[in-house]
């Protein structure tokens, strides 16, 4: 497959993206003796940069995005019609869109009643930070104002959600940070904390622990991710869930669910939560709602959490004093209707388990032939593989060697991703999130490509 019309020079783009672009993620002082890639165009599952090469994106848009791929013509008139109808009304209003794809939201979302849109990640978490604090403030007496976070979870780059980040590298240098966000042990049983059998179970009473140390009566919230995203595509421990909301309910913590990543068919149902029999009072979603083709979050509760909210409507300070401006836009809640419609007409939850499938088990064959290959994790179309220095005191493979292994893919027109910029000593991991439409081709090449990258950088 190639561009349908010849890429012309564009060698004036690149120079004004050197000369003015701030790029997210980057040292940008590679850029004073190399040009800055820059995409032109995108098709399904491949990129073209300006100088014409293709690229097969194994990462959906490098943050776990486009979940239905590029080039979807339907979104893009949806959104072009809306747009001409009608573009904004701030959320003070209702808008035909919003109050549609919130209808439709609901439905995949069986216990949950309200959705609250912004534009981000880390907007719709810090929305339901607020809502927990307003919570404590108006019902609670000032009690239960603390939130609890997970070590090598991530919930967003403003200074709040910053505030939850369990990965010390995207915090440090922030700070100060507001007071009353808490952490609480990771779950990943592959780097153990406890020598127990039912580790699952273990890895959630540690939370108990910290509610029991901190005095339950201040503890309001815990959020997490369903499935560990950039902290290394951790999929937790049999036992750990159920026992994790049985924690929630003993002690009156509300579950706050973070599917920025996860939402939206990435692990193969609706949301990561549904794979493990849980009902959260508040569920944060983005990146996949609209697959990057208009900016889009939501924060979802419980009516029980919305019903905290209208107790007394003689009290001006009564409501949830909150506004998100870009959460009047409509095109995001249009584009994420036929983003919807899209996965389901086009059976992309059960092609995203088959393909999961296929991703994890050639994933596991890679294992057997490179050593360097500790442990293999996942579900559906998110999938990681840990790199080790040695298999039998799992010393994490030097993070220099780790980004090499993604060079090597990506010179051979391959994306994937790393851990990066997260846990000291511990950005070691390989990660996966092909788009929903994934083929048994592309996955095969995605990883023909990291066993070719293997074999090179382990010579």
């Amino acid at each position: 497959m190639s561009l349908d019309h010849p890429v012309n020079d564009l060698s004036h783009v690149v120079a004004a993206d050197k000369a003015h672009v701030w790029h997210h993620l980057s040292q940008h002082k590679q850029y004073e003796t190399a040009d800055p890639r820059v995409f032109v165009e995108g098709k399904g599952m491949r990129l073209w940069d300006t100088n014409g090469r293709e690229y097969l994106d194994g990462l959906s848009g490098g943050v776990w995005t486009v979940n239905v791929g590029y080039g979807r013509e339907s979104i893009a008139n949806a959104v072009r019609d809306q747009l001409i109808k009608l573009n904004y009304y701030a959320g003070a209003a209702g808008t035909v869109p919003a109050a549609l794809f919130a209808e439709r939201l609901i439905a995949k979302m069986p216990g949950m009643s309200r959705v609250y849109y912004s534009n981000s990640g880390s907007e719709a978490n810090e929305k339901a930070y607020k809502m927990v604090r307003q919570i404590a403030a108006r019902q609670l007496g000032g009690k239960k104002w603390k939130i609890l976070y997970r070590d090598r979870d991530y919930h967003g780059t403003t200074i709040g959600t910053l505030a939850t980040s369990g990965q010390d590298q995207r915090a440090a240098q922030y700070g100060p940070y507001p007071d009353g966000f808490v952490r609480v042990p990771h779950c990943l049983e592959y780097r153990a904390q406890w020598d127990v059998e039912n580790y699952g179970e273990r890895a959630a009473d540690a939370i108990e622990e910290v509610i029991l140390r901190e005095g339950p009566d201040t503890v309001g919230a815990i959020v997490l991710e369903p499935i560990t995203a950039g902290g290394g595509v951790i999929t937790p421990p049999e036992g750990y869930w159920p026992r994790v909301q049985e924690i929630c309910r003993k002690y009156g913590v509300l579950l706050h669910i973070d599917e920025v990543v996860c939402g939206l068919g990435r692990t193969g149902t609706w949301f990561g939560y549904q794979h493990y029999g849980i009902q959260p009072d508040i569920v944060t979603m983005a990146k996949g709602v609209a697959s990057g083709y208009a900016a889009i979050s939501c924060t979802v509760t419980t009516e029980a959490v919305f019903e905290m909210f209208k107790d007394d409507a003689s009290d001006p300070m009564g409501y949830f004093r909150d506004i998100s401006t870009f959460g009047g836009c409509t095109a995001g809640p249009v584009a994420a209707l036929e983003n919807m419609r899209i996965i389901e007409d086009e059976g992309l939850l059960d092609n995203t388990v088959a393909m999961g499938q296929r991703v994890m088990a050639n994933l596991h064959a890679l294992q057997d032939r490179h050593p360097v290959i500790g442990q293999v994790r996942g579900k559906g179309l998110f999938c990681g593989a840990e790199l080790v220095a040695d298999r039998n005191s799992r010393e994490p493979l030097d993070e220099k060697r780790v980004q090499a292994v993604v060079a090597e893919c990506l010179a051979q027109g391959v994306i994937i991703g790393a851990t990066n910029r997260s846990l000291p000593g511990l950005n070691n991991t390989l990660c996966l999130s092909p788009a929903l439409i994934a083929t048994p081709d592309d996955i095969d090449r995605i990883t023909d490509a990291i066993d070719a990258a293997l074999t090179r950088v382990m010579a």
